[in-house]
């Protein structure tokens, strides 16, 4: 069961100012204009990361295109949802994978996306930590009449967790690993993000009322 104490956090107020996924392009592209990006940290760095990431994004819009069987899985839901995505444009992860998630829910006409900076809001995300850290992107899908919490997915497919976590357990340099993380992206072309997502579905009870079935899902 999920926390009841999580349900009340993303209130309507924190659903009312955030973002759609058009406005966050248009956000890291004035940034970018300014060389700075989300958060706080503007070093080179973090901006180059930014900039890769906006090329992460159009490709992925582009080339994802999404498997049939989803497709007949989001137009079978029922339930008014609101899929919340704390993220940040530094991201490599939330640039792999959100366009694609943005696609998936565009499938449905009862599902709507809104995005959070998960700086801004550290109350929401040390709500859905992955293994004790803040690890994004994170969806937390909300029962859109009630904000109730139907479950949640992320911060990557399970395939590209085990990736990170034999690299980080091989002590292996971060560039080397962010290469293969992003290789095996490049390759996957959000496939294994889909049948997760055909998996989840069902699971986190989005086909019934959230009364009736509350389940927490975390990768």
């Amino acid at each position: 069961m999920i926390d009841t104490k999580a349900n009340t956090l993303i209130t309507r107020d924190i659903l009312n100012n955030a973002i759609s996924y058009t406005q966050y392009r248009e956000i890291i592209d004035k940034l970018l204009a300014e060389n700075k990006t989300t958060g706080t940290d503007h070093s080179d760095s973090m901006v180059e990361y930014t900039r890769m990431n906006m090329q992460r994004m159009r490709r992925v819009e582009k080339t994802t295109v999404l498997q049939d069987e989803l497709v007949q899985k989001m137009l079978s839901l029922q339930t008014p949802m609101v899929w919340v995505i704390l993220t940040e444009a530094w991201c490599g992860d939330a640039a792999q994978n959100i366009p694609a998630i943005v696609k998936i829910a565009d499938a449905s006409p009862v599902v709507e996306v809104k995005l959070l900076l998960r700086d801004e809001h550290p109350a929401i995300m040390d709500a859905y930590l992955t293994n004790g850290g803040r690890s994004i992107p994170k969806l937390i899908a909300l029962h859109a009449e009630t904000l109730e919490v139907l479950g949640t997915w992320g911060p990557r497919p399970a395939a590209a967790q085990k990736l990170v976590m034999q690299a980080k357990e091989s002590n292996m340099p971060f560039k080397e690993m962010a290469e293969k993380l992003h290789g095996w992206y490049a390759k996957d072309r959000s496939r294994a993000l889909q049948q997760e997502f055909v998996q989840l579905i069902p699971e986190l009870g989005m086909l019934v009322a959230p009364e009736e079935q509350l389940v927490e899902r975390c990768s």
